[in-house]
């Protein structure tokens, strides 16, 4: 039985209490999350300048391509992030595709309040934007559009500048960071 076809919380009188629903809710989250984890992703990790012009950065798996013409991406942010005005007011942002020894970087920019730029290599870039050092490729975005898409907000990105420093990148799947087959 798939998770979209779960029998609903048993019903008393033909309604749920509050309890039922969220913990049915809940349930459902969870499945759907845990099916979304069977699709493996890359990591990223996405900086830019906050307001104040002190650097921001935080790890994505949501990256994909949208357009070779004009040359778009896209990422998503949670309305909950500690970073989501920086990242939906800036004009600019970075996208660092992760290398497979990366897992650290991803692990740092995954968390809260730490002092994450103090803790890796990296450069002012293009328009003073961080920018980590050694990483599999690197994306330099202006920031196109924001498309609100339920707790998270889309952003679409138009490609300025790119370069691939090769190697192989850090993969997550089903909650874990994975390697590569072999070819």
């Amino acid at each position: 039985m798939t998770a979209s076809s779960k029998p609903a919380a048993p019903v008393e009188s033909g309604t749920q209490t509050a309890e039922a629903i969220a913990q049915s809710n809940e349930e459902r989250s969870r499945a759907l999350r845990d099916t979304l984890g069977e699709f493996a992703t890359g990591v990223t990790v996405v900086t830019t300048l906050d307001a104040n012009g002190q650097p921001v950065g935080m790890t994505v798996n949501s990256f994909n391509s949208v357009s070779l013409d004009p040359a778009l991406i896209l990422w998503s942010i949670d309305r909950s992030s500690l970073s989501y005005a920086a990242f939906t007011q800036c004009e600019r942002y970075v996208v660092h595709v992760l290398k497979g020894d990366q897992q650290h970087v991803s692990n740092l920019f995954a968390g809260r309040g730490a002092d994450k730029f103090g803790q890796v290599k990296w450069h002012a870039g293009p328009e003073g934007i961080p920018q980590l050092d050694d990483c599999a490729a690197l994306f330099h975005c202006r920031r196109a559009q924001n498309i609100e898409g339920g707790d998270h907000t889309i952003l679409l990105g138009e490609v300025l500048e790119f370069s691939a420093g090769g190697g192989e990148p850090l993969v997550f799947h089903r909650g874990r960071y994975r390697a590569l087959a072999g070819e």
